[in-house]
């Protein structure tokens, strides 16, 4: 039985990098910050470097505390209602600040984006396809 499915968005990604890196805005009021973020489908939730938090003008520790458990690690992340851009698609959505500003790394996970698009991936080809979930 074969499936077919239609997407509306091509997100390009170099894949020479390690993981699956995109370009990703976050908007609070009439601030936003450009960044890079991993597609991570086993993050449970998505999760930002502190300072593009603290240049949004948010008070991390002012946010939903959320403890984020790793293979290798735990570490306090802060939970804040901002919209979240990636591919031309806007999202309101609940992400996490790190606490600690010693964590490098942006990742899309599950709550909060993967929940919200439909996803296709030829990765040999840095191809991301993308189209909006709707419930």
């Amino acid at each position: 039985m074969a499936y077919q499915l239609s997407f509306e968005r091509l997100a390009q990604y170099d894949p020479g990098l390690s993981g699956i890196t995109i370009e990703v805005i976050l908007k609070l009021f009439e601030k936003d910050v450009s960044l890079t973020a991993k597609v991570d489908t086993g993050a449970s939730y998505c999760i930002f470097e502190r300072r593009h938090g603290e240049a949004l003008g948010l008070n991390i520790e002012g946010g939903l505390l959320q403890p984020i458990s790793t293979a290798t690690d735990r570490f306090i992340t802060y939970g804040h209602e901002i919209t979240l851009s990636v591919a031309g698609f806007e999202f309101d959505s609940m992400v996490y600040f790190a606490d600690d500003d010693a964590i490098k790394r942006s990742v899309l996970g599950r709550h909060g984006w993967l929940d919200r698009v439909m996803l296709g991936l030829i990765d040999y080809e840095g191809k991301l396809l993308l189209s909006q979930y709707d419930v």
